[in-house]
């Protein structure tokens, strides 16, 4: 298989199984968003943890 027609698949396969995905539903959990979830009242600017570089 050439390499054209290897990235040609992976770009279909990719673009095919993202259309699947219902943008009312956790991807993972499969359970239904609403406007009342608590993820939407985290802040992402707390850090508590130092990084270990």
């Amino acid at each position: 298989m050439s390499m054209y027609a290897r990235m040609a698949l992976v770009l279909f396969a990719t673009l095919f199984l993202s259309a699947c995905e219902d943008p009312n539903r956790y991807p993972v959990s499969g359970e239904e968003c609403s406007p009342d979830d608590p993820v939407k009242t985290i802040d992402g600017t707390i850090t508590s943890c130092v990084p270990t570089v």
